[in-house]
């Protein structure tokens, strides 16, 4: 067992309760829109008082989260029928919920350089009024379980960055690491704020977000994902998105713990290795985590992870020791936690109805996205019946589960209006605007003059289209060619995507290539938003400062060189 992390439980972590977890025994629960406690029967109550009622066919659907094909709960095309019918024996997501009694279902997809895009073979995003349309057909069909006085929970991995679901018709904010070099937990407060104000819109009640890696190494699976290689800068930002996002009525979900930017291994693959001694875990890797659970955070995610120092061997999420012991024993984390999803390489070798039960015996509460829908509730089912999963234990997970949900009932849904509102936009350029970072060069003048002409690296002439389109409303002429080159670059794929002859090289995701290449001009937006590109624009044109400072340490380079 690792070593109390001392200074952050005396600050209140292990003693506190989350407004997520079980309260103590008569203590108030705080509602996420403010409402008096006296204002409507306490979330936790109600849950316990509705288990009591439940069916071991429906307690099993409470811990379960999978996901399904289909735009639609109710009409979906031929190939998501047969996808449906592969994953859970039925044809439409609504049908999965009713059959297997669900307490919620994850919508997926994936974006370019989206590092998780092998393990979601499909997407339920098109549009944010189908999305709002797609959730209500949901919540419709989760209403008429024995669970439906509680709203269904309906997740998204919505990080921004590399890692965004919905991007067309809401507000994009910049990525985790710009939030990073911005360091600003006000600026990142308002930001998630906003952004969990269009999920609510949207019907979507849990963010997996924000991600509490401490980036110790050059990952390219956490990369970007991550707000930086500090603990204690990292720690700041998750929680500030942890309140911006419950603020807004929107579950935030700490993840992945106990740290996967510990490693440059990617879980979608196989079991990455966590060689870190208790020491530097408990230095480095946790303090986000107890960080996001002092703000309240109402989710934590178990990591695929082999901590060595810990439980060697055996992934984080089928580990007691990790889960049990140290998350809810020494951090004091009561709310509910969610496995990683549970078709990745790292865990998916067993039988999905042996994995979720070890799952929940280590002491997980949801199933996330089982490879086989069928094969996971019987699973739990026969484990119940059996013994080998107590039913003391399945009570417990669907309790949290369902004081989550009541939990949830409490706010309110926003308008669609709010979607991109002017003052979301805002906060997005803020956030942007603050996050430049000069690696390289002298700020206060125009970084480029006379005419410009942009490059980018292969599978960015998007970012190259719109940083163009950015520097000419700057009053930069940009040419197609023979210009002073501004050069865009992604993530650290090797030199090849270098130009000898750029003036200025910008990095749009982690920084590190930027240490191997020689323009005179070296800058970081972190990202490739409109509102980033847009902001480097105004940089490059001499009209704003870039004031951020990268989160991560790049060889032979400062931090910033503009003080």
């Amino acid at each position: 067992m690792l070593p109390l992390v001392t200074a952050l439980i005396v600050s209140g972590c292990a003693g506190s309760r989350q407004p997520g977890a079980d309260p103590a025994p008569g203590a108030p629960t705080p509602s996420p829109t403010g409402a008096s406690p006296s204002a409507a029967p306490d979330p936790a109550a109600r849950a316990a008082q509705l288990v009591a009622t439940l069916a071991d066919e429906d307690l099993a659907g409470q811990v379960l989260m999978p996901y399904a094909y289909g735009n639609s709960a109710t009409k979906v095309s031929g190939g998501s029928a047969a996808g449906n019918r592969k994953l859970a024996g039925v044809e439409t997501p609504a049908e999965m919920i009713a059959k297997y009694r669900l307490g919620g279902l994850i919508l997926v997809g994936f974006s370019a350089d989206d590092p998780t895009s092998d393990t979601n073979p499909t997407t339920n995003v098109d549009s944010p009024a189908q999305v709002r349309e797609l959730t209500a057909g949901l919540q419709a069909a989760a209403g008429k379980l024995p669970t439906g006085a509680a709203p269904a929970l309906i997740g998204i991995d919505q990080e921004f960055g590399v890692v965004t679901r919905i991007s067309d018709g809401v507000t994009n904010l910049p990525s985790p690491m710009a939030f990073g070099a911005a360091g600003d937990p006000a600026v990142t407060e308002s930001a998630w704020r906003a952004a969990g104000t269009e999920l609510a819109a949207l019907g979507v009640n849990v963010d997996f977000a924000p991600s509490a890696d401490v980036l110790d190494a050059n990952s390219r699976v956490i990369g970007s994902r991550s707000y930086g290689s500090d603990p204690k800068a990292a720690g700041a930002q998750v929680g500030a998105a942890v309140r911006g996002l419950q603020g807004a009525g929107v579950a935030a979900t700490l993840k992945h713990f106990p740290g996967h930017g510990q490693t440059a291994a990617d879980s979608h693959k196989g079991l990455p290795v966590v060689t870190a001694d208790r020491k530097k875990l408990e230095a480095n890797a946790l303090p986000p985590f107890s960080a996001g659970i002092a703000a309240g955070a109402w989710l934590v995610m178990s990591g695929h992870l082999d901590v060595r120092a810990v439980d060697p061997e055996v992934p984080a999420t089928f580990s007691r020791k990790l889960l049990t012991d140290v998350l809810r024993g020494q951090l004091g984390f009561t709310g509910v936690l969610v496995t990683d999803a549970m078709d990745m390489a790292a865990v998916a070798k067993q039988p999905p109805g042996t994995t979720a039960v070890r799952a929940l015996n280590a002491g997980n509460d949801l199933v996330l996205m089982p490879p086989n829908v069928t094969e996971a509730y019987n699973g739990v089912l026969a484990a119940l019946r059996d013994g080998s999963l107590p039913r003391a234990r399945l009570v417990e997970a669907a309790t949290r589960v369902l004081t989550l949900r009541f939990r949830l009932a409490e706010g309110s849904r926003p308008a669609m209006e709010t979607l991109n509102s002017a003052g979301h936009q805002e906060a997005a350029r803020r956030a942007s605007a603050s996050s430049i970072t000069m690696l390289r060069g002298s700020c206060g003048a125009p970084l480029v003059t006379g005419p410009v002409t942009v490059t980018a690296a292969s599978g960015r002439e998007r970012s190259r289209d719109r940083l163009a389109k950015a520097l000419g409303a700057a009053g930069v002429r940009v040419t197609p060619s023979g210009g002073a080159v501004v050069h865009l670059v992604g993530y650290d794929d090797g030199t090849a995507d270098l130009r000898a002859d750029a003036a200025v090289t910008v990095a749009m995701d982690t920084p590190y290539l930027l240490g191997k290449a020689g323009s005179k001009v070296l800058l970081a937006t972190y990202s490739s938003t409109s509102a980033s590109l847009t902001a480097l624009a105004e940089v490059l044109a001499g009209k704003a400062r870039p004031t951020g400072r990268s989160p991560v340490a790049v060889a032979g380079l400062p931090r910033t060189s503009c003080s």
